[in-house]
């Protein structure tokens, strides 16, 4: 009663095959999905269903990852190292530490020796067993000063070069864990030779 009256026009109906009706639109030529249907082909299992397969797999990709730092450690290639060592800054303290000699580095193999004649001597020559360990602990202290002033170095160099702000935490560490490494045996691998610096 209240509602429009459709334009007779428009009301009839064209047939479906009349090739002359120029608003016919072509179809998709396949039924539209169900919600249910396209709900489950979007979905992925959370767990995978073969557990030993997918183990497997990632066990092999971490082996590939670690096999690829390796290498980059050795040949210095930042693209491929783990995040602490990527950088300039990073990159700087390696070159400047191993350019260097350091008293920490000879720790390791000195601390060994004094051990072997400390056990020798403790019961033949007790006195010189004590002098061993005074002589390690006069070293330690040696390395430990050697190492602060390698950093007061090195600070004032990274700032003239990278300015404060571009410095983050962690590089004192950074350095003096590396000055207290054997250089054959620093990863990454050292870059640069003794007395080279870098600008």
């Amino acid at each position: 009663m209240f509602g429009r009256e459709k334009d007779p026009v428009t009301a009839l109906a064209t047939p479906a095959g009349d090739e002359s009706n120029p608003t016919e639109v072509a179809g998709k030529g396949r039924p539209t999905p169900k919600r249910k249907e396209a709900e489950a082909a979007n979905k992925r299992p959370l767990v995978p269903t073969d557990r030993k397969a997918a183990g497997k797999t990632g066990k092999n990709a971490a082996r590939e990852a670690r096999n690829r730092e390796y290498q980059a450690m050795q040949s210095g290639d930042e693209r491929s190292m783990p995040a602490q060592h990527r950088g300039p800054v990073r990159r700087y303290i390696r070159d400047y530490v191993d350019a260097r000699w350091n008293l920490g580095e000879f720790f390791l193999p000195i601390a060994a020796v004094f051990l072997v004649l400390q056990i020798s001597l403790a019961k033949a020559a007790p006195g010189l067993a004590s002098l061993a360990v005074l002589v390690l602990y006069i070293y330690v202290i040696f390395a430990i000063v050697d190492g602060y002033i390698m950093w007061r170095g090195l600070r004032k160099r990274l700032r003239a070069k990278f300015g404060e702000d571009k410095l983050g935490r962690g590089l004192v560490m950074y350095s003096l864990m590396r000055a207290f490494q054997l250089r054959p045996t620093r990863l990454p691998k050292a870059q640069v030779r003794r007395g080279h610096k870098p600008e």
